[in-house]
């Protein structure tokens, strides 16, 4: 064979492989375009599954959330503690149904601002909501230490307080379930037990306060914790996702998307978290005055309360905890039956001491669980974008029944002519209720009891 015939041999070996890899090349473009945008994309806006579970700044940002919740939501709590002393001091002349309008338009503000608060976090990130969130909280306390009249402890303590609240309590618990999957509720159930930190802190030092430095410089004190706690808390919080604003696929996205209504188990549990707030915080603002009532000493009426919030603690931790195995609506369910029954059954019947201190524990723990847990359960039905505005709706629908579950308890004690028994029962059987819609809504996510949901 000559030298020319065996150079056309070559050629045609490698001539198909020539003409074949543009070929091939172009149909695995072709074909993949989809998975190579989906690569491109997610160094821009991670993915569900790319959460790190870990890490420093996760970690930090349940530290500067716990803080954030420590001095709010803690605060907030233990709104009995100023209950019972305008019920002998400032506005003595007043009915509890009439005092109690200052702690329920705590909440509904709190609660009403999540709408607002949770799409503007989807959209400019944590910061641009808690750094003017830490002005108000503080703001609003000090000019609290100074008001004399109704009114301006509506505005101060009750709007403005509320307001304030929100700001800081929803970006920095959104901010984390930005970091976690996984260990989601485990990490969000730390942070909420900041809540319950504070709620055993503050009924004790206010009290200690009042009575030594006086009611304005108790206030005044508490106001530069505040300021502590939540400047640590904006420097340590963050956000693991790109902002909204940067991104040309969330720029179209509406204020309110009316899809979130039609999904039938995110409405259920909505459903059952209005009733179940109708009644939660009922014995939050009553327990001392109930205290006081069946002979207890003032220092110990308010140690009742201390006593309640150290359970919500427990009840902060523990059941999220398991629930990161067992299942997030697993544990959330039977925990809102229960602190509804303990209310129905033990509290009703409390007369001494020892039975008030259980009762306090008990409820503090189970209703501890509610609240570390209705986040965790929102998350796991929404998508990552639309954590922080789901959470927000809830919050806002709640804010109404939320709103009127005091004043409801306290017309009760009035119509009763001071007997606690129609209002305990109010606030036990809403609870109860509650949780059967959240029942309903795990079936509807899956109807086998034994599955981890």
């Amino acid at each position: 064979m000559s030298t020319l015939d065996l150079e056309k041999c070559d050629t045609l070996q490698q001539d198909p492989l020539s003409k074949l890899e543009p070929v091939i090349t172009n149909t695995y473009i072709a074909e993949d375009d989809t998975s190579l945008s989906r690569s491109r994309s997610s160094t821009v806006s991670p993915l569900n599954d790319d959460y790190p579970d870990g890490g420093f700044k996760a970690w930090a940002t349940v530290a500067g959330a716990f803080l954030a919740l420590l001095c709010t939501f803690g605060q907030l709590t233990s709104f009995g503690t100023f209950q019972s002393w305008y019920a002998e001091h400032q506005l003595q002349h007043m009915t509890p149904s009439t005092i109690s309008w200052i702690g329920s338009l705590q909440l509904w503000v709190f609660f009403f601002s999540g709408g607002f608060v949770g799409r503007l976090f989807d959209a400019y990130g944590p910061h641009v909501l808690m750094i003017p969130g830490t002005l108000i909280l503080v703001v609003s306390t000090m000019i609290t230490s100074i008001c004399t009249q109704y009114y301006q402890y509506i505005l101060c303590q009750g709007v403005f307080f509320g307001l304030g609240v929100g700001l800081l309590f929803y970006p920095s618990l959104a901010a984390i379930s930005t970091h976690f999957s996984k260990y989601r509720a485990t990490a969000l159930g730390i942070a909420v037990a900041g809540s319950g930190v504070g709620g055993v802190i503050y009924p004790i030092l206010f009290r200690r306060l009042f009575t030594t430095c006086g009611f304005a410089w108790g206030v005044r004190i508490a106001g530069f914790m505040g300021l502590a706690m939540s400047v640590l808390a904006c420097c340590l919080v963050s956000n693991r996702l790109p902002n909204s604003k940067t991104d040309e696929a969330k720029s179209s996205h509406r204020w309110l998307d009316t899809k979130h209504f039609k999904d039938v188990q995110f409405m259920l549990l909505v459903l059952g978290s209005v009733f179940v707030s109708l009644g939660l915080f009922v014995p939050n603002f009553y327990i001392v005055s109930y205290s006081a009532s069946h002979s207890m000493s003032p220092s110990l009426s308010f140690a009742v309360l201390a006593v309640l919030n150290g359970g919500g603690i427990l009840g902060r931790l523990v059941p999220p905890v398991l629930s990161d195995t067992a299942g997030r609506f697993n544990l959330l369910i039977p925990s809102v039956f229960l602190a509804g029954l303990c209310t129905m059954v033990f509290w009703i019947f409390a007369k001494t001491t020892t039975e008030i201190m259980l009762y306090a524990i008990l409820y503090g723990f189970f209703s501890g669980a509610f609240n570390a847990l209705i986040i965790p359960c929102i998350a796991q039905i929404s998508e990552i974008r639309e954590i922080g505005v789901r959470i927000g709706i809830l919050y806002s629908i709640i804010s109404f029944s939320s709103l009127g579950g005091g004043p409801t308890a306290g017309a009760l004690l009035r119509l009763e002519h001071g007997s606690y028994e129609g209002m305990i029962a109010f606030s036990g059987a809403t609870v109860i209720i509650g949780s059967f819609f959240m029942l309903w809504s795990r079936i509807r996510i899956n109807p086998r009891l034994l599955e981890v949901v």
